[in-house]
């Protein structure tokens, strides 16, 4: 389970620290992916597999079902932890989510996600705002 937010910054190498507890969940690595609302996504081998599984059950026979698989699986690599506990972020990635210098390190349960700083700010403000609108939305889903 990854929970808590993180700041970390993103070197001049494109190498991002993962918070020591998440890397114990990932000591083997994991897949970083484009993810939604501008972040990256990092799942275990595990959670990649069952994710993966599912896309590629989707009918291919429906538009939004292929764009959302290649969203993910052509955009996923494979990552590995450094001696210092970094992984490489591609520049396709490091582009799509718009990463600058600073970044957080969000952990969601069964992924973790990665934005910039500024980015997440702007996005966790106005979540914040209408948490309670969100709220009753979810309601109306069972939860």
């Amino acid at each position: 389970m990854f929970i808590g937010e993180y700041t970390y910054s993103i070197d001049e190498k494109k190498r991002l620290a993962v918070p020591p507890k998440f890397r114990k969940q990932l000591k083997d690595g994991g897949v970083i992916t484009r993810g939604l609302d501008n972040c990256l996504f990092l799942y275990s081998y595990e959670e990649w597999e069952r994710l993966a599984k599912k896309l590629s059950e989707m009918p291919i026979s429906k538009a939004d079902a292929r764009g959302f698989s290649r969203l993910m699986l052509s955009g996923a690599m494979e990552v590995e932890f450094d001696n210092m506990g970094r992984i490489l972020v591609p520049d396709y990635l490091k582009d799509y989510a718009q990463l600058k210098k600073k970044v957080v390190v969000a952990g969601l349960y069964s992924r973790i996600e990665i934005w910039d700083e500024e980015v997440w700010r702007a996005y966790k403000k106005q979540t914040e705002k209408e948490a309670g609108n969100i709220a009753e939305r979810l309601n109306e889903l069972g939860v």
